[in-house]
This record gives structure tokens, C-alpha cells and sequence, in this order.
């Protein structure tokens, strides 16, 4: 069984194309991602609005788009596309997933995955941001 780890975008990204792992710059990205790294997955991904499902060394131009203001119909159709291509890539009934994303990026994803985890469910973004910042930090 394989750990992946998905990762939603954020609003706070570079002025200039980089790699996604690169282009998003708020704090509770960047506490996410080192929050992946440290859990040792086998792959992690980033959920973005409008590119979909990216490698962390994809490279890409800044945009402003988000689930949180697309309707239920445009939140389905772009969860089509991140299964398909995240089927591709893992097994969605066999593998185990760990979602660092709100609701809207995981609401259509999770029916179709067997195994996956939502660590900070339910929790405020400051209290996200606290939760991650002991995690990170702690050695």
C-alpha cells in the first residue's frame, strides 16, 4: 500500500511562473508541505483549481481560481479529472491517502477512495497553522 499525500492550493502564489511546489507561498502551504515530507509518503500532489492534480515539480503560471466560489457542477467535473489522473498514478482502492485540503478539494474525491485521512478535519485555518507549526518544528 502506497501513502500519498494531496495538498490543496492556496491564494498566496509567486508573480511569476515556478514549480508548484515553489509557487505557493502562504504560510499554511508551505507548513503543509513540510508537514507532507516529514510523514515519509511515496508520492505527494498538489490540488490545484485550475491545473487539476500537479506534481510538486510541475511548472506553472499563477492564476486566480478556486473551488470555494465554483458550483457543485464545476467541483465535479474537476474532481473527474484529478481521479482520472490520480488512477493513473495510485490505486484508489488500495492506497492510502492523506488530505491536507478543504472540503470543497476532497468533498468529490473521498467517496471514490477506500483509504484516505483528513488530519486537521474540522479544525480553523489558525488552528491548522498552530497544529502544523508544533508538527513541523518538532524534532
Amino acid at each position: 500500500m502506497k501513502r500519498i499525500v494531496l495538498i490543496s492550493c492556496v491564494k498566496t502564489k509567486l508573480d511569476r511562473p515556478a514549480k508548484a511546489k515553489d509557487l505557493y507561498i502562504s504560510d499554511l502551504f508551505t507548513k503543509n508541505l513540510a508537514y507532507a515530507r516529514k510523514l515519509k509518503p511515496d508520492a505527494i500532489y498538489i490540488l490545484s483549481a485550475k491545473y487539476g492534480l500537479l506534481n510538486l515539480d510541475d511548472h506553472i503560471a499563477p492564476y486566480e481560481m478556486t473551488l470555494n466560489a465554483m458550483s457543485v457542477s464545476e467541483r465535479k467535473l474537476w474532481a473527474t479529472g484529478v481521479l482520472t489522473k490520480l488512477s493513473k498514478l495510485a490505486s484508489l482502492a488500495n492506497d492510502e491517502f492523506i488530505f491536507l485540503a478543504g472540503l470543497h478539494y476532497r468533498e468529490y474525491l473521498t467517496p471514490l477512495i477506500k483509504h484516505y485521512k483528513v488530519p486537521f478535519e474540522g479544525l480553523s485555518f489558525g488552528n491548522q497553522l498552530k497544529a502544523l507549526k508544533k508538527l513541523v518544528e518538532h524534532r
